[in-house]
This record gives structure tokens, C-alpha cells and sequence, in this order.
């Protein structure tokens, strides 16, 4: 097995946990006894430090997870540059990876969060590869007694959240307050683009890490958000992160 650093960095007042590889990561989450890590995990890009840096609360509740993890490239040659090596995990990669090893490992699971065809065609995909899905609840519960009673039942190893940031990150923090015992991980899309519903980048730019390029062309309306890339851009050459 390969060994993880345990050696925080921080990345704009975010510490994040550096990788060797996804399967590294994997296994820091899931132990080879079928034990997960406690807590919650966020994907940390240059967008979600730059909101940080700007917001005390969303800081507080990022630096309150378990894991945080580089899933965007600004942040890996971030800490490459303060001389912590590490690959990028892509949150939507970790997911799946999760995934498979739950198969392998038979380790119920519960997915929560987007739309109710789109959830459920998720919880039939992931049974088909052998993953044990114990609940599958879209994003539009009336009542999050609902969540509760799920979890307080079927008391998963792994519990995941497609809601987007930061509003699942919110109701994490709120679940694990109920039933702190899983691994709990937000994951924004990854339920549609797992399914077909959605659609990520293709791989070409995923390969040149060009994914936040082919979003904004995509969405033009997300270039006020891309602006935080330059200004995150900015403060690494400055190297003032």
C-alpha cells in the first residue's frame, strides 16, 4: 500500500492533505479491515480558497473537515511550490473510487441529493457493479427527519451529498450531528455525469487540466466566477498563498 503524507499544507489559509495517488487517498479513507475515516472530506480548487479567503464562515466549515484534498490544479502547483508533491484527486474520480471499493468491500453506502431520476437511475447504476446502496434520497426531501431516520437505520460507512457547495457542505455538518459514524463526502454533479445526465469536460481537456476553460465556455456566465482563477493566479506567483 502506498503510504500518505500526513503532512498538512496550507493553501490560503486552507490546510490541505497531499496525495501521492488516488489509490492513496482511497485508502486513507477506507482501511483494508472495512473501517472508514470519520468526518467529511471537501475537494479544494483555486474558486473555493479564493471564496474562503474572502468568507470567515465558509474558512471555519472548511477547515472543520476530516480531508481536504486538491481537485484543481492552481492548488496542486501550489503545494508543489511549497514543496509538497501531490496529484490532483478529482472529487467526481474520488466518488467513483469510493465506490468500487465499497463494491469490494461490501460496505453499505447512502447517496443523497439531486433530482429523483437522476438519483435513482445513480442507485441502480451503483447496485449493477455491486456497490450495497442501503438508501438513495433525491434532493427534494420535505423533511431532513427523513435523512435522519435513513442514516439512523441503515448507519452507512459512506454517505455522499450532491447538492453543490456550499450548500452541502452546510447539511453535512448538520447530518453528522445525528450520526457521525461514516465517511461523508459533498460531490456537486457527479451523480449526473456518472449517470449520463450530465456531461464532463472531455478528456483531452481534462488531460491539459483545462476543465474550468471548457465550464466557461460552456456557461459564459460563470466568467465572473473564473475571475477568481486570475486573482488566484495572481497570488501564487506572488507566492502569497
Amino acid at each position: 500500500m502506498e503510504s500518505t503524507s500526513t503532512n498538512l499544507v496550507t493553501v490560503g489559509g486552507i490546510q490541505v492533505t497531499p496525495f501521492p495517488s488516488m489509490a492513496a487517498a482511497v485508502a486513507h479513507i477506507i482501511q483494508a479491515d472495512g473501517s472508514v475515516l470519520p468526518g467529511f472530506g471537501i475537494a479544494i480548487n483555486p474558486e473555493k480558497v479564493m471564496l474562503a479567503r474572502a468568507d470567515d464562515d465558509l474558512k471555519a466549515l472548511i477547515n472543520d473537515a476530516s480531508l481536504r484534498f486538491a481537485d484543481g490544479t492552481g492548488v496542486v502547483r501550489t503545494m508543489s511550490q511549497k514543496g509538497a508533491p501531490t496529484v490532483r484527486i478529482p472529487g467526481c474520480e474520488l466518488w467513483e473510487a469510493l465506490m468500487q471499493q465499497a463494491a469490494t468491500q461490501q460496505l453499505p453506502v447512502v447517496i443523497i441529493g439531486a433530482k429523483p431520476e437522476v438519483n435513482a437511475a445513480c442507485a441502480e447504476k451503483l447496485k449493477a457493479q455491486g456497490t450495497p446502496v442501503a438508501a438513495a434520497i433525491d434532493g427534494y426531501f420535505k423533511d431532513e427527519q427523513q435523512l435522519h431516520d435513513a442514516l439512523l437505520q441503515h448507519r452507512p460507512k459512506i454517505v455522499t451529498v450532491a447538492m453543490g457547495s456550499p450548500r452541502q457542505e452546510k447539511l453535512i455538518q448538520r447530518l453528522r450531528e445525528v450520526y457521525p459514524d461514516a465517511f461523508y463526502l459533498g460531490v456537486g454533479g457527479t451523480y449526473d455525469v456518472f449517470t449520463g445526465f450530465g456531461k464532463r469536460a472531455p478528456k483531452l481537456f481534462c488531460d491539459l487540466h483545462l476543465e474550468w476553460f471548457y465550464r466557461l465556455c460552456s456557461q459564459p456566465s460563470r466568467l465572473g466566477r473564473q475571475l477568481n482563477l486570475v486573482r488566484y493566479l495572481g497570488l501564487h506567483l506572488r507566492r502569497q498563498l
